[in-house]
């Protein structure tokens, strides 16, 4: 991180350099202006002091670094310095040959002694003994630091009097040795400096103990752990109990750094512990919150001594407490005293206004008496707000949640906090509010719940499979016994008419043809209706036993549906108060898909704004051919019949086709609120699902439907690519573009699958993509007209949005400007398109946006007509159909129907 500001500042300089050339010069003439003519004899007693103190510290501080036998701090040093030198010889070199004017007037002035020479931009002396002392660690030894400090401030005041340099080389100078010295730290590594066995074991003596050996307690914990509470030793004594010992160091100091300046920058007024804390503001906390917690009554470890293991690490030493943490207790250990004990300590913490900030299982100990110890308060804070103190019950309740049930933490927790103050905890029930640990514990449950529930489904369509077979068997075997008794009684009936006699036998044959004959034409009738009559009852009993199927599998959900334990919490705590609110309170002050979208948007804005300022817009618009605009408005309705269609073309379910063509409308309203490629996939999938589609069938055809976009759109790419390179564009040569794009996915295909991690992650993605849309593909694939349908209309979706945009182009497209092959547009498009799914912004706001403008100035259209045609064409694409997709989506969300 410093390292990084170092840069920025280093770029700042010399973007002021450049930009403001009054503000350099007249600083430099008050500076002039201030010193005057200073007497000789102090400035070069000033000038003597200066350069004997930068050249006697370095060396003073390498001797006692390795007397101390610390010469691998010094070694870094030296490198630093080396490289200083080396980039403050190139930063010379630049600014007298390649810089413009402006920096070198800021950089550099006519020497003293030499009017027709220039002094140094960067002192080359001066950047490297700034990278030594900061490699070294000066600045962390406070009498060090002090003599670094009267160093470089003489010797720059001594350089900026007699005019051998300017304020911004001065500053230049610091940054560049600064920013080297974290360089060289960050490449090379920084060294180890956590303290040793021995280094432990004679700051113990220093504090007056004797101790004999000292053993890791903590040695399998994560390093987020390790940081939150510092290593932990069992240290035995010659003589008394034994202690426990904490150290923290710089290292564990840096460890989780990003994630606790995220936490400050997101959340609300939950966070008050500075994202670095020096070691002696580390130890003071510490030290401050053992004190309180025992003055509030609260069994905590007693601290006995604190000392400094030098300049890269402290120690607390606490008395010995033993027992074991709430998470390693076994389950029967889990008593419902034991769990109001933890809470009465709770409420002692709590009367005296101290929050814990880390109330997890394995910062509750129990000792062998049974007594409930609060540790790991490092953490926490004093005179802490309601805010804070809600959080710590609400994360006790979801730890011991975790283990004992809601329904037992809640009951303890009431029966000692009260129903008010277990209550009020409810708005700040929420994951974000809770430590690492405990979500990811959460995350953990929550994935073996969703595995549970998807093997109850498999098992009851296994079973209803099963039971449909065994139907189909037993209905076999009754029509085959139908028959036989039927041939039975046939053959018994032919013996009894042989046996007839002659006569009897000429009068039935009569009766018998005449009866025929009545009887011919119905039965040829009954003979056709035969068929058909069969096949309605076979598509029936079909529809019911899907009918049957699909209701055991929904009876199976709702039995093995099951409500994750933060909600369990909640309906606990509602039936002691059911006047409790429920309402989570709004921790997030920013969400990282805010910040990533304000971000895109801010860029897209820039670029637009600086196309757009070389254009007349009141010119364009008197010029524009309205005609072209009706056009681009038509075809722009159009696309969303073309949506509907290739939708519905992968739904083998009946679905209105308007009501489709309304929830397509609807996406537009949903496209900015969400990114391009997550908003109609979600909306698509609840339309398909509240009309009857089974999730799992609506979520495979969207995928389906989105599979083949995907297919189509690089297909449609390329052959559009390879049509724009045969017209021999001078300003763009598709055909090269579509070869390196092959060769660029090539190379992509074989690093994909030369690295495991992304190969198994590939494999994984690929594989629940087939098990969800290919069997729902080869539904589709027994009815063609649909498929059909669904290829026809994504054709349509990319035909009429081509279209859009070769209109909104034609409407403001001088005669000057030539004849546009609609090829050119649909790779201009598809490119945008392409860019705008894969933004995490809105609507692709923005990244449209600039891949259209450019891609059109690319194809020959001149950057006053391609500004304002893509305005147009988002205008009538993303903006305007904003309002009518408001008002379909909320007239859809009545129906039910979203």
């Amino acid at each position: 991180m410093r390292l990084l500001v170092g840069i920025l500042a280093i770029a700042v300089v010399l973007a002021i350099s450049a930009f403001a050339h009054g503000t350099t010069s007249g600083l430099e003439q008050d500076i002039n202006a201030g010193t005057g003519e200073p007497p000789d004899l102090l400035m070069k007693l000033a000038g003597l002091t200066a350069s004997i103190g930068v050249l006697l510290v370095p060396v003073a501080f390498a001797i006692e670094r390795l007397i101390k036998r610390d010469g691998l701090r010094i070694a870094d040093g030296v490198l630093a310095a080396v490289l200083a030198h080396g980039v403050t010889l190139a930063t010379d070199l630049w600014v007298a040959r390649g810089a413009p004017d402006s920096i070198q007037d800021a950089l550099t002035q006519p020497s003293p002694g030499d009017v027709h020479a220039l002094t140094d931009p960067v002192h080359g002396y001066l950047a490297p003994v700034i990278a030594y002392m900061t490699a070294v660690g000066m600045a962390r030894r406070p009498r060090w630091r002090v003599v670094l400090l009267v160093v470089l401030l003489l010797e720059a005041f001594t350089m900026l009097v007699s005019g051998n340099t300017t304020p911004f080389s001065i500053i230049l100078t610091v940054l560049i040795g600064w920013s080297v010295a974290y360089g060289t730290l960050y490449a090379v590594g920084s060294p180890n400096v956590q303290p040793t066995g021995q280094t432990l074991l004679a700051g113990l003596r220093h504090v007056g103990f004797r101790p004999v050996s000292a053993a890791r307690e903590d040695a399998g914990d994560s390093s987020d752990q390790a940081a939150d509470r510092g290593r932990r030793y069992f240290v035995t004594l010659e003589d008394g109990p034994p202690l426990d010992v904490t150290v923290i160091d710089r290292e564990q100091q840096a460890q989780g750094f990003f994630y606790r300046v995220w936490r400050r920058l997101t959340l609300r007024g939950i966070t008050t512990r500075r994202s670095l804390q020096s070691l002696r503001q580390a130890l003071e906390q510490e030290a401050l919150l053992a004190y309180a917690a025992i003055a509030a009554g609260a069994n905590a470890p007693k601290l006995i001594a604190t000392s400094e293991l030098g300049p890269d690490a402290v120690i607390l030493v606490y008395e010995h407490t033993g027992g074991r943490s709430l998470d390693s207790l076994p389950d029967e250990a889990l008593t419902d005293e034991l769990l109001r004990e933890t809470w009465r300590q709770v409420r002692a913490l709590q009367s005296r206004r101290i929050a814990h900030r880390r109330l997890a299982g394995d910062a509750v100990l129990v000792d062998r008496s049974g007594r409930v110890i609060l540790t790991d308060l490092r953490g926490g804070e004093i005179a802490a707000g309601d805010l804070v103190l809600r959080m710590d019950i609400a994360q006790l309740l979801t730890a011991v949640g975790l283990r004992v049930g809601a329904q037992r933490a809640v009951a303890t927790a009431v029966d000692v906090l009260g129903p008010d103050a277990v209550a009020d905890c409810l708005p700040l029930l929420q994951p974000i509010a809770l430590t690492r640990a405990t979500r990811a514990t959460l995350r953990k449950r929550a994935r073996e719940r969703a595995q549970r529930e998807r093997e109850a489904v498999l098992e009851a369509s296994r079973r209803a499979k099963a039971a449909r077979g065994e139907e189909e068997a037993a209905a076999a075997a009754r029509d085959t016994a139908a028959r036989e008794t039927a041939a039975t009684d046939a053959a018994a009936m032919e013996t009894a008419t042989t046996d007839a006699t002659a006569t009897e036998t000429t009068e039935r044959e009569a009766v018998a043809d005449t009866a025929a004959m009545d009887a011919a034409e119905p039965q040829a009738a009954t003979d056709a209706a035969g068929p058909r009559s069969g096949d309605v009852a076979a598509r029936k009993a079909g529809r019911a036993e899907k009918q049957a199927e699909k209701q055991a599998i929904d009876v199976a959900m709702e039995q093995a549906r099951e409500e994750d334990l933060l909600t369990q919490i909640r309906h606990q705590v509602l039936l002691i108060r059911p006047t409790a609110p429920v309402e989570p309170a709004q921790l997030e002050r920013i969400r990282p898909r805010t910040l990533i979208s304000f971000i895109a948007g801010a860029l897209g804005a820039y670029f637009l704004l600086s196309q757009l300022t070389h254009v007349d817009f009141g010119t364009i618009i008197d010029e524009a051919e309205w005609g072209w605009v009706v056009a681009a408005v038509a075809f722009s309705a159009l696309s969303y019949f073309a949506a509907a269609m290739s939708l519905l073309g992968f739904v083998p379910e009946r679905v209105p086709f308007l009501r489709t063509v309304s929830a397509q409308v609807a996406g537009s309203f949903v496209k900015i609120v969400a990114p391009a490629a997550v908003g109609g996939v979600a909306l698509n999938t609840r339309f398909l699902q509240r009309s009857g589609v089974r999730s799992g069938l609506a979520v495979a055809s969207v995928g389906a439907s989105q599979l083949f976009g995907l297919g189509s759109h690089v297909l449609l790419l390329l052959v559009f690519g390879y049509l724009t390179g045969t017209e021999k564009t001078p300003s763009l040569t598709p055909s090269r573009t579509v070869i390196a794009g092959l060769l660029s996915v090539a190379v992509l295909v074989l690093v994909v699958t030369a690295i495991p991690f992304l190969r198994k992650i590939v494999v994984a993605r690929v594989r629940s993509l087939f098990a969800g849309v290919v069997p729902r593909m080869l539904d589709v694939l027994q009815r063609p007209q649909k498929l059909l349908t669904g290829i026809g209309g994504m054709l349509l979706l990319t035909f009429f949005f081509v279209l859009c945009l070769d209109a909104s182009v034609r409407a403001f497209a001088s005669e000057e400007m030539g004849t546009l092959s609609l090829a050119s547009v649909a790779v201009v498009f598809l490119a945008g398109n392409a860019l705008g799914s894969a933004a995490p912004t809105p609507g692709g706001i923005g990244a449209v946006e600039a891949t259209l403008t450019v891609g059109l100035i690319a194809v020959g259209v001149p950057k006053d007509v391609a500004a304002p045609a893509v305005l147009l064409y988002r205008l009538l694409t993303l903006w305007l159909p904003v309002l009518p997709g408001w008002l379909f989506f909320n007239h859809l969300t009545r129906k039910g129907l979203l």
